[in-house]
């Protein structure tokens, strides 16, 4: 019952920057987590930054001080702000919402082209 609508996603060039949107509906309540990830064809899934309903933070080592994670749990909407982008962030960007559990929903993802 619950709906996640990426967007933001595009072609940058190596040192751009991106900022990334996601919106949860279909429940009242906020997730307890709300997150990004990315995947790359033929690759595992990986964890990009994820973010609290109070705020606390977690980074992958590989977008640490150059990614920021944000939310306004009164829209259930999170954001993603892609700054110094590598070419190697290339990748589909999928949002996720984690409400208790193993409640966990997914966005249908948002490609980020990094490339001059």
């Amino acid at each position: 019952q619950v709906q996640l609508v990426e967007s933001g996603g595009g072609l940058v060039q190596p040192g751009g920057s991106l900022r990334l949107s996601c919106a949860a509906s279909g429940r009242a309540l906020s997730p307890n987590v709300m997150g990004w990830f990315r995947q790359v064809p033929g690759k595992q899934r990986e964890l990009v930054a994820t973010i609290s309903r109070t705020g606390t933070t977690n980074y992958a080592d590989s977008v640490k001080g150059r990614f920021t994670i944000s939310r306004e749990n009164a829209k259930n909407t999170v954001y993603l702000q892609m700054n110094s982008l590598k070419p190697e962030d290339t990748a589909v960007y999928f949002c996720r919402a984690h409400y208790e559990l193993r409640d966990v929903y997914w966005g249908q993802g948002t490609q980020v082209t990094v490339s001059s």
